[in-house]
């Protein structure tokens, strides 16, 4: 006799459905949205729109990504009101099944440093079916090579695979937007930290 994986065994398919309810046109209220700030927050607004690949280069449906930044001064929020005053939430969380093209888009602003040794840079949660174990990464920023030189975190990961940890910036029609996909497995997978 065979037996399959239970629930409990697997995120399954139904996580990100849960966790992003209005997301997904569930009646239930979402406690976090795509959104880490308001339009009144202070700093460059920029948009991060990428997709979650498995390792065939299939786009993965039903990943929720969470995300965790500074705000533009390289501060987190010290309390609700702080957060409540400046719309500065510092936390997202989005599926990547409520986009046509099963992307994830993400409205923030430019994070400052939080260190000397320190780029901007945002922690990106991963979780999906068939991951027991959340997977993390971060989101570099193209246009700050000479902070990406001296980020502590960066210069330990192998520089051919630096890359894989760095969103490419483009501008249309006056919107910032950073690109970044994030590869599961396969060649040009994703580099992951070990936290």
């Amino acid at each position: 006799m065979t037996l399959k994986q239970t629930p409990s065994q697997t995120v399954g398919p139904y996580f990100a459905y849960g966790l992003c309810p209005e997301q997904y046109n569930f009646d239930h209220k979402s406690l976090f949205t795509p959104a880490l700030v308001a339009p009144e927050t202070p700093g460059e607004h920029i948009t991060i729109i990428g997709r979650v690949f498995d390792g065939d280069g299939a786009p993965i449906p039903d990943a929720m990504l969470e995300f965790t930044q500074l705000d533009s001064n390289g501060r987190y929020p010290g309390s609700r009101n702080e957060a409540n005053e400046t719309g500065f939430r510092g936390f997202a969380r989005v599926g990547t099944g409520t986009d046509a093209k099963q992307r994830f888009i993400v409205e923030t602003v430019k994070p400052g440093r939080a260190a000397d040794d320190s780029a901007p840079h945002i922690d990106v949660t991963v979780t999906m079916r068939g991951v027991l174990l959340h997977a993390f990464t971060r989101i570099y920023f193209d246009d700050e090579a000479a902070a990406n030189e001296q980020d502590a975190v960066l210069s330990a990961v192998p520089a051919e695979r630096r890359a894989t940890l760095v969103a490419k910036r483009e501008e249309h029609a006056g919107s910032v937007i950073y690109r970044f996909d994030i590869h599961m497995q396969g060649d040009r997978e994703t580099v992951f930290f070990d936290v």
